[in-house]
């Protein structure tokens, strides 16, 4: 009930700054391609509904492959520096230096090595989900209670199944925490490769629909973009539900330490 209110807050207020906005751009006579009002987006957006969709979904399949294909490397980049301590000294310092590089400035650099295809665009989308998969679940792997490592090693457990008996499971609310956020960003991922060059996209509409200044398609883009993101976060939670078990002994343990 409580959070179904907050929802109910929140889904209010958002309705309220759409208002100030249609207020304020009908009252001050805004032109509609400097900034159109909610109510000619929301017009247009219907009315391009046929043109669009096929847009949307060339992103969101783009989106779900480069994501899918971050989480395994992520994942399995975080349990490698996480179970071998020399390769996590050579390369855990580069993996942060890696997040200083702009994705806009290594774009260019992936269409001249790898061309206009498919690989380029998914080679973005990973790079863009991948950090925090690995800092999200190697910070799940380090934070399984020592008294329950000690307890595994009392009876005689490897450190192959301490890990995958133990930190794995453990890990799981870290490793969603990620997910979630790797999801949101493989929409903004999917776009900027869509802006590389594609011939379909949210991306590629966004493109030529500045190109001849229809601003209102171009919110209809970025509010379609804030939407397949939410879509998304809200699926990785519901799979999170299902199958993360005893969260609220974790969630414990964590406030008594």
């Amino acid at each position: 009930m409580k959070r179904a209110l907050q929802k109910g807050r929140t889904i209010i207020f958002i309705a309220f700054l759409l208002f100030i906005w249609e207020l304020v751009v009908q009252m001050a006579e805004v032109p509609h391609w400097l900034l159109p009002a909610p109510s000619i987006i929301l017009l247009e957006g219907m009315q391009s509904y046929q043109t669009f969709l096929p847009h949307a979904l060339a992103t969101v399949q783009l989106a779900l492959l480069g994501l899918a294909i971050g989480i395994g490397c992520g994942l399995t980049v975080a349990i490698v520096l996480h179970r071998f301590t020399f390769i996590r000294e050579l390369f855990y310092p580069i993996l942060i230096m890696s997040q200083n590089i702009p994705i806009l400035v290594l774009a260019p650099l992936l269409i001249i090595w790898f061309g206009f295809g498919l690989l380029p665009k998914l080679i973005i989308i990973c790079l863009v989900c991948f950090f925090p998969i690995v800092i999200a679940a190697m910070d799940g792997f380090r934070q399984t209670a020592p008294e329950l490592k000690h307890y595994f090693a009392m009876i005689g457990a490897t450190k192959a199944q301490t890990f995958w008996k133990l930190e794995w499971p453990h890990a799981y609310p870290a490793i969603f925490s990620g997910i979630k956020i790797a999801a949101t960003y493989s929409v903004m991922g999917a776009v900027i490769a869509e802006w590389l060059g594609a011939k379909k996209g949210i991306g590629v509409y966004m493109t030529l629909a500045q190109s001849s200044f229809r601003t209102d398609r171009v919110f209809v883009a970025i509010f379609a973009i804030v939407l397949l993101s939410l879509l998304l976060f809200s699926s990785i939670r519901l799979i999170e539900k299902l199958m993360v078990k005893g969260r609220g002994y974790h969630a414990q343990h964590s406030e008594h330490r």
